[in-house]
């Protein structure tokens, strides 16, 4: 059983989403990689969103490019922790899609990290302090990587 969901609104995105399961694996937490269309498979990715908990996923990560409403579209239909990776895409390099994340409506919150290689990276260590919270070795593991960046002096992962 997987504890994050990691959803992809089309195959083009799976290079830049493969920055957030490398991370994910890092910190040893186990997940489920698909694609779900809030445009073009909309049933599909509803019912992903509403059996999601039952299936023991613990947060969703939604990348995708353009409007990027998968986010809102999996965030509107189930309660756990919803992260948005806006991806770059042309013509608007990801800004279309940032704005489209963060301006979700009051009561459908996204939590939405960077455009592009930090945020795919960032997504990961976001769900990895959100589980952390319930589980000590993961919270170990957190501390250890923040003093690894420190002493490095550099964005690490």
């Amino acid at each position: 059983m997987a504890d994050v969901a990691v959803i992809i609104g089309s195959d083009s995105d799976k290079e830049i989403m493969k920055k957030t399961l490398d991370m994910l694996e890092k910190f040893h937490i186990s997940y489920e990689f698909t694609i779900c269309s809030a445009h073009r498979m909309p049933q599909h990715t509803i019912q992903y969103a509403k059996t999601a908990k039952e299936r023991g996923i613990k947060v969703i990560i939604a990348g995708a490019g353009g409007a990027a409403h998968l986010a809102g579209v999996i965030a509107a239909n189930t309660t756990l922790p919803v992260i948005s990776v806006p991806l770059a895409n042309p013509p608007f390099n990801g800004l279309d899609a940032l704005l489209s994340s963060v301006q979700m409506p009051s009561g459908v919150p996204v939590a939405t990290v960077s455009v592009g290689d930090a945020g795919a990276k960032n997504a990961a260590i976001l769900a990895a302090q959100i589980l952390s919270l319930n589980d000590k070795e993961l919270s170990i593991a957190l501390e250890k990587f923040k003093e690894r960046m420190e002493k490095e002096g550099k964005v690490i992962g």
